[in-house]
């Protein structure tokens, strides 16, 4: 009986830190975001983004559920760490078969993603086995929405064309609610958010390490193309726009974001309320629009005279998502009755650039410098505003 208790996280006056297994274990994910942006770049039309969209909210809903199971689970333990270890293995196999996820390699997508959703929960039920009842329940509810997904997974990777979309958007579908209505299961009942007794400031650092990881692709896409350019000014000038562009995206979320919603989270009477809206949920779309902005930079150093409707989509696109996604998660995550006005002017801005975008008023690499324009305003904006003397800094 005390063998399961050695695997859990000791909760105690010190905050739970990100292992070296948990970053090792990420590395995974570092590739599942290139293939998915070079993906997207292969694909650049409504079928190619659908695709991508589906297969992003996979990847991630399978990194925040190990997430929350490292939460409570302490990854220095050896079977903690083994776990971990094979989990990377089937990650990679996901990873590699994103390309032709929707292809010849739908089945292994579909096997590994079930493998890691399902596996990891059965191992959690084993190591949790001598808990409380209530512990036990709530990864039992959560088993059986798995469980009842996988189904619609595995159908999915047998099938074709549009069965597999349908089939699988159903099953993600599935797995999307079921938080929301608190894993409710017949003869289980339903968890409640009490049961989700998080250590929200380590939760908080993985997710924004794992938006890390997404910046650091794109940056991986800005100097990987511009190392094949001729290194003329205009080649220099889309570079620079880009890396700009990329330092405004991670100062809009790291200067005071992401630290003042750790500190509400870590104060928190209810952290799993918070943990599962600002953390599950509301990183979706800000992962999003870093890799989708990483596509239109790789399009704007590529052909930076012209660009076509989808291209404008993702030169644009990129940041307004990763805005909106900010937006919402610093509006939950502080004493706000709106999302923060500098970031709703910056959406406002990008949006506005639509037209000229559209009728070819503007070149794509000037269009790119006016998204980047754009980011750097609601960045200097929300510094400025919240460090003026008189701001009470409330966490």
């Amino acid at each position: 009986m005390n063998a399961p208790k050695k695997l859990l996280r000791q909760r105690g006056h010190e905050e739970a830190r990100v292992g070296m297994v948990e970053l090792f274990f990420d590395l995974v994910f570092v590739f599942a975001v290139t293939q998915l942006s070079h993906s997207l770049v292969a694909h650049l039309d409504v079928a190619g983004a659908v695709h991508v969209t589906l297969l992003l909210l996979a990847v991630w809903w399978v990194w925040i559920y190990t997430s929350w199971v490292t939460n409570f689970l302490d990854p220095e333990r050896i079977p903690v760490r083994v776990c971990l270890f094979v989990l990377m293995l089937a990650g990679l196999l996901l990873s590699s078969s994103i390309p032709e996820a929707f292809g010849k390699r739908g089945l292994v997508f579909a096997g590994a993603y079930v493998f890691m959703q399902v596996g990891r929960t059965l191992f959690f039920l084993w190591a949790i086995r001598a808990q409380p009842r209530p512990a036990v329940r709530n990864f039992q509810r959560v088993l059986a929405w798995l469980l009842l997904s996988s189904v619609f997974w595995i159908s999915g990777g047998f099938a074709a064309g549009h069965a597999r979309l349908g089939l699988w958007t159903l099953a993600l579908l599935l797995e999307l609610v079921s938080p929301v209505v608190y894993f409710w299961v017949p003869g289980l009942g339903r968890s409640t958010t009490a049961d989700w007794n998080v250590e929200g400031g380590h939760l908080a650092e993985r997710c924004a390490l794992f938006v890390i990881i997404a910046l650091g692709e794109s940056l991986l896409v800005t100097g990987a193309t511009f190392a094949a350019l001729e290194w003329n000014a205009v080649a220099v000038a889309g570079f620079v726009v880009a890396l700009v562009g990329s330092v405004a995206m991670w100062w809009v979320y790291f200067d005071t974001g992401a630290e003042r919603a750790s500190l509400r989270i870590r104060h928190s009477t209810d952290p799993g309320r918070q943990a599962r809206t600002a953390y599950t949920y509301l990183h979706a779309p800000i992962v999003g629009g870093v890799i989708v902005g990483a596509v239109g930079d790789e399009l704007l150093l590529s052909h930076p005279e012209h660009l076509t409707g989808a291209g404008v989509a993702a030169v644009i696109g990129g940041p307004a998502l990763y805005l909106a996604g900010n937006a919402l998660f610093k509006w939950v995550t502080n004493d706000r009755r709106a999302p923060p006005l500098s970031h709703t002017v910056g959406l406002v801005l990008l949006l506005a650039l639509l037209p000229a975008a559209l009728g070819h008023y503007v070149s794509a690499l000037a269009l790119g410098a006016l998204a980047t324009a754009v980011l750097v305003m609601v960045a200097a904006w929300e510094t400025a505003a919240l460090r003026r003397p008189g701001k009470i800094q409330t966490p």
